[in-house]
């Protein structure tokens, strides 16, 4: 399959920033093992976000932030570097907006502000979703089917789709992650396709916005085979592969830059006030 060539955009130097060796071709095995990859190879952060700043989506800004320095991004930037990706090894990915329900009274409560990925193999009816942009312990670690009534274990995690009633006239598709011995809603989509233009403008809402959850806080998460580690606010929680959570209040910003620098593998920009307060 011919593939993009997005101006800007490195495929080399991509697979190395996430550590990918394996085989270079527009099929499942690819699919899965680039998206885990991503996943625990580039962490999520929301620094530009906490000095209202909505951080490019261009190629070139990309590959410079993320790829190429150590910092990371959050949804819109993982995913459209994800898509860039996908593209050039030869996938067609269609990018989709979410209503993230986790913790809402109800799917309609949210406005739909996150990025998932729909990608298709070429000669494979079956497409999946895909998305290394979540920033919750609840996120997918490899790309499951696009169908009902399965349980999908990706690298650890245990998630299903489900259809669910709504007044719109395309299905409403909801992922959700087995915790806590119960099935929890992640966040609901339909398939219709998002381009860049509506990206740009989610983007700089969630970035700039000052009653944005990204603007009013820190939100920093590495995922690691062994563990998940996240730092929301001055609180951060350690979860085990085995369960156990560990948890601690953060009070000093050198202890939180070097945290960072040492836990995550960001360097923050001089200057950015971490902790709240």
């Amino acid at each position: 399959m011919e593939t993009l060539g997005h101006l800007g955009f490195d495929l080399d130097a991509y697979l190395g920033r996430i550590g990918w060796e394996g085989e270079r071709r527009a099929d499942a095995a690819t699919l899965r093992g680039v998206h885990l990859a991503h996943a625990r190879g580039i962490p999520f952060e929301n620094l530009d976000a906490l000095r209202r700043t909505a951080p490019s989506l261009d190629p070139a800004d990309l590959m410079a932030k993320l790829v190429r320095s150590p910092r990371g991004g959050y949804c819109y930037e993982h995913n459209t570097l994800l898509s860039l990706a996908l593209e050039e090894l030869g996938f067609r990915v269609t990018r989709l907006t979410a209503r993230v329900v986790v913790g809402a009274d109800s799917i309609e409560s949210r406005p739909r502000t996150h990025m998932a990925l729909l990608v298709e193999i070429p000669g494979d009816p079956q497409p999946y979703l895909a998305d290394v942009g979540f920033g919750a312990i609840g996120a997918l670690l490899e790309p499951v089917p696009l169908r009902t009534d399965t349980e999908f274990l990706d690298a650890g995690r245990l998630h299903r789709l489900v259809r669910v009633p709504h007044r719109g006239p395309l299905e409403l598709w909801v992922l959700q992650a087995h915790q806590d011995d119960r099935w929890a809603d992640q966040y609901a989509f339909t398939l219709e396709p998002f381009e860049k233009p509506d990206f740009d403008v989610i983007n700089w809402h969630i970035g700039t916005n000052p009653r944005s959850p990204f603007t009013q806080r820190i939100y920093v998460q590495s995922v690691t085979a062994e563990r998940h580690l996240l730092l929301h606010g001055s609180l951060l929680t350690e979860t085990r592969a085995d369960g156990t959570v560990k948890k601690r209040e953060l009070t000093d910003e050198a202890e939180a830059r070097r945290l960072l620098e040492e836990e995550f593998g960001i360097s923050a920009p001089q200057g950015a006030r971490l902790l709240p307060g």
